[in-house]
C-alpha cells in the first residue's frame, strides 16, 4: 500500500475450474528448466531449506521498505500534524481501496496460472494471461480513478476544501498503484522475486520521503495533504518505471516472439472470486480509518492509522513467506503432492511465527517512546496498536492460509470467509467506534482477524486434508527421529 506499512471453490481435489486439469505425478515436465522455476523437490527438507532461505531474502526487502515507510510516516506525521495527516490517511484509504480493487485479483492470479502454464511448457497461454491481466486490470483502473473523480466532484460542496482537493490528486494515483501490483507480479512469476519487491517497498517509500524531504525545505510553512498526496502520485509514477525497466530485463526467452494465447473461460471464473479477496482483503484493513473519517472524525482516523501501521510491521514475516509459499504451493498442488504440501505448509506457519514474536517483543516494549516521535497528539495511538499487535501475532501463528486457500482452487470459499470477515468488521466497527472511537475500530479490527483466521484453518483441515501447520510442526517435534 502506498506510504503504509500494509499491505491477500469447495472440491478438495484437483486445480478447481480455473486451470487447465493438474497434471499427473506421472506427467510432470522432466526437466527443470521447463518452467518458470524449477519442478519442486520431492524431498520435504529440501523445500523447507527453499522456503526458509527464499523467505529470509524477501523479508530483507520487506523491512527494508517497512523502515522507509515508518519513516516516511513520521516525517508526515510530525510535518503536517493530526489534523492533516488524518486528511492524508483518509484519501490514501480511498485510493488503496480502488488501486488494489482494480487489479481484479490478477496479482494474484497471475502467481498461479503462469507458474503452472510455464511447467507444463504452454508459452502461449502464459503469455495471453500476463497480456489479459494488464489490459484488464488497467482498464479497470482508470474508470476507477474517473468514477472516482465524478464522485469527489458532485460532492465537493460538502467536503472541506483541503480533503476535496487531495481526494482529487489522490484518483490520478489509482492506475498507478494497480500497475505497479500487478507488475510486480508478473516479476515474481519471471523469478525475480526480490526484484519485485524492491521498487514498490523501496523505490516507492524512498522517493516519497525524498518528496516530503523537499516540500518540507522549500515550503515556509507546513505542508498539507494537497501537496503530500501529490509527491505519492509522483513517487508511484517512478515505481510503474522501474517495474517496467526490471520486468524488460527478465522478460524469459520462452516468451519472446510467442502469440499469446487466451482461455478466458477458465481464468474468468478463478479471477472473479480472488478479485472481490483483494478488494475485500483491502477493505478490511482500511474499515477503522473509513469509518472514522467518513463519520467526520478526520483527526482520530490520523490517530487510528498511527496505531495500526505500527502494529502492521507484525504482518511482515508473514507476508514475506506468503510471497515464496504461494507459487510453491501452486507447483505442489499441481503435482497432487499432499504430503509436501503439509510440511511447507507447517514450515511456512513456524516461520511466520517466528518472525512476528521477534517483531512484536521489542515493538510492544518500545511504543510509548515509538509514538511519542510522530507528535504528542499521537500518544493515543499506543493502546490502539497494543490491541491490533494481539491479532496479528495470532494471524501469523496460523499462517499464509489465503495463499494456501487461492494457489489450491479453493478461492470461492476463501472469498466467501472474507466477505463474512469483511462484514463483521464493518458491523462491528460502527458498533464500537460512536461508543469507543478509534479504540473500539481496533477492538473490532483484532476481532475480524481472529475470527477470519480461525474459520480458514476449520475449513483447510476439512476439505485440504491438512493439519493448522503450528499444530503439525509441534506434533511432528514431538516424534522421535525419523518418523514424518
Amino acid at each position: 500500500m502506498p506510504a503504509d506499512l500494509t499491505d491477500q471453490t469447495d472440491r478438495s481435489a484437483g486445480m478447481g475450474p480455473a486451470c487447465a486439469p493438474a497434471p499427473q505425478p506421472g506427467n510432470a515436465p522432466s526437466q527443470a528448466g521447463e518452467g518458470l522455476v524449477s519442478k519442486p523437490s520431492r524431498n520435504s527438507r529440501d523445500l523447507a531449506h527453499r522456503l526458509a532461505s527464499a523467505s529470509v531474502w524477501a523479508l530483507l526487502a520487506y523491512v527494508g521498505g517497512a523502515a522507509l515507510a515508518f519513516l516516511s510516516q513520521l516525517v508526515i506525521a510530525r510535518l503536517m500534524g493530526a489534523a492533516s495527516f488524518g486528511v492524508y490517511s483518509y484519501v490514501l484509504a480511498w485510493i488503496s481501496v480502488l488501486g488494489y480493487g482494480s487489479t481484479l485479483g490478477f496479482h494474484v492470479a497471475l502467481m498461479r496460472f503462469v507458474p503452472a502454464y510455464g511447467a507444463r511448457g504452454q508459452w502461449s497461454l502464459a503469455r495471453g494471461n500476463i497480456r489479459f491481466a494488464l489490459g484488464w486490470s488497467l482498464a479497470a483502473a482508470v474508470t476507477s480513478a474517473l468514477a472516482g473523480a465524478l464522485v469527489v466532484i458532485a460532492s465537493s460542496g460538502q467536503m472541506p476544501p483541503e480533503l476535496a482537493q487531495s481526494m482529487l490528486i489522490g484518483m490520478a494515483a489509482v492506475p498507478l498503484i494497480t500497475l505497479y501490483l500487478v507488475g510486480g507480479a508478473i516479476l515474481r512469476v519471471l523469478g525475480g522475486v526480490v526484484s519485485a519487491l524492491l521498487p514498490e517497498r523501496i523505490g516507492r517509500d524512498g522517493l516519497l520521503l525524498a518528496f516530503v524531504a523537499l516540500l518540507a525545505l522549500t515550503l515556509s510553512g507546513r505542508p498539507d495533504a494537497r501537496l503530500v498526496i501529490a509527491a505519492l502520485v509522483a513517487s508511484s509514477a517512478v515505481t510503474v518505471a522501474l517495474v517496467y525497466a526490471i520486468g524488460r530485463r527478465l522478460w524469459l526467452p520462452e516468451l519472446r516472439g510467442v502469440r499469446p494465447s487466451y482461455a478466458t473461460r477458465d481464468w474468468w471464473p478463478s479471477v472473479l472470486p480472488l478479485m472481490v479477496i483483494t478488494g475485500l482483503d483491502m477493505l478490511m484493513t482500511r474499515t477503522g480509518v473509513m469509518l472514522l473519517g467518513w463519520t467526520g472524525n478526520i483527526r482520530d482516523a490520523g490517530i487510528f492509522a498511527v496505531g495500526f501501521n505500527v502494529a502492521m510491521l507484525i504482518v511482515l514475516p508473514r507476508v514475506a513467506v506468503g510471497t515464496m509459499f504461494a507459487p510453491t504451493i501452486a507447483e505442489l498442488h499441481a503435482l497432487d503432492d499432499r504430503q509436501a504440501m503439509q510440511h511447507v505448509f507447517a514450515n511456512a506457519c513456524s516461520l511466520s511465527l517466528a518472525g512476528a514474536t521477534a517483531l512484536a517483543l521489542p515493538l510492544l516494549a518500545i511504543m510509548g517512546p515509538l509514538l511519542r516521535w510522530f507528535g504528542q497528539d499521537f500518544e493515543a495511538s499506543a493502546a490502539i496498536a497494543y490491541i491490533l499487535v494481539i491479532g496479528q501475532v495470532f494471524a501469523a501463528a496460523l499462517g499464509p492460509q489465503q495463499n494456501l486457500l487461492t494457489m489450491t482452487g479453493h478461492e470461492r470459499a476463501a472469498a466467501a470467509m472474507m466477505i463474512g470477515g469483511a462484514g463483521l468488521n464493518i458491523l462491528v466497527c460502527a458498533l464500537w467506534i460512536p461508543r469507543y472511537g478509534p479504540i473500539g475500530a481496533a477492538m473490532a479490527t483484532t476481532l475480524t482477524i481472529v475470527a477470519w483466521n480461525v474459520a480458514m484453518a476449520v475449513y483447510i483441515h476439512r476439505h485440504l486434508g491438512l493439519v493448522p501447520g503450528l499444530a503439525f510442526a509441534l506434533g511432528r517435534g514431538r516424534r522421535p527421529p525419523g518418523q514424518g
